[in-house]
């Protein structure tokens, strides 16, 4: 899957160092919960400090498992509910009850992480050609950046937002996976993209981000078990355990750091400080990219 194609197109794992290692678990977790855009700052990283070589693909696989712990750990009470309502809309099914959508506010977030997944696995996988061609950009990388502060902006211009679970429809489940799809391409903050479809929406602003953070679970999830058993098979250079397993562990810490920092951001409505961040850091990429490449 393409979510894994921004850090193992930078890596050379037979020289990995421990600081690497930190440096990427740190960029990874922060920047895939904070609204940064982990890919955009990685490709950054890559071309400055020259981080390249093969791609190794355990590696990212374990970064993105390191953020999905964070994710498991801060809702952790929100998966066990969905989980358990799963296995009664599966009975619920063989007692011929149907699927009863709204059945529990719990059922019906289900089924709206289930809409709102499908467009982005969709987008993922006919798109996937393009999406890469991008990585291999700057400039791209730049305007990622730009299209992140612009709808971080927008988003907390929005309005009064009061819709939760119960206000939500499946045309705004849709949108949201939609804008995570978009997400892909560098640059681009995928809680940014999510934050700002929920808020587009009227979804309630700690909703939204509620909202935002679980269906990051089944996109990472579904790519882990899609690409472990090949990362296993690739394997790692003898040797290179030591700086992977510290590259996992702060990314899971960073990533649990983020979503924390995220709730207190949202809630005090503070989002344009990451739209200036991000415009300065878009402006300066593509001006390197134009004026000096």
């Amino acid at each position: 899957m393409l979510i894994f194609y921004d850090i193992r197109r930078y890596l050379n794992l037979a020289t990995l160092t421990y600081l690497q290692a930190l440096i990427l678990g740190i960029v990874q977790g922060l920047g895939e919960f904070l609204p940064i855009s982990s890919s955009g700052h990685l490709a950054v990283i890559q071309y400055f400090f020259g981080i390249e070589g093969e791609s190794v693909l355990l590696f990212a696989v374990m970064l993105h498992l390191g953020t999905l712990i964070s994710v498991f750990i801060i809702y952790w009470h929100d998966i066990v509910k969905l989980v358990k309502e799963l296995i009664a809309v599966i009975k619920d099914i063989f007692t011929g009850k149907g699927l009863r959508i709204n059945h529990n506010p719990v059922r019906r977030l289900g089924f709206m992480i289930i809409v709102a997944t499908i467009p982005t696995a969709l987008i993922g996988l006919l798109f996937n050609d393009i999406f890469a061609g991008l990585y291999l950009s700057l400039m791209a990388v730049g305007i990622g950046f730009l299209v992140t502060g612009t709808i971080l902006f927008i988003a907390e211009k929005m309005g009064k937002n009061e819709k939760k679970v119960w206000g939500m429809k499946f045309r705004h489940a849709v949108f949201i996976g939609i804008m995570q799809g978009i997400a892909i391409c560098p640059g681009v903050s995928r809680s940014g993209s999510t934050l700002f479809g929920g808020l587009m929406s009227g979804l309630d602003r700690n909703f939204a981000l509620r909202f935002a953070f679980l269906i990051s679970i089944p996109s990472i999830l579904g790519s882990v078990i899609l690409e472990f058993p090949p990362a296993i098979s690739a394997g790692l250079p003898e040797g290179i355990w030591g700086p992977v397993i510290v590259g996992t562990v702060v990314s899971a810490i960073s990533g649990f750091i983020a979503i924390k920092a995220m709730l207190k951001i949202v809630a005090g409505k503070r989002l344009t400080v990451f739209s200036w961040y991000t415009w300065v850091l878009g402006a300066a990429v593509l001006s390197y990219a134009i004026f000096i490449i």
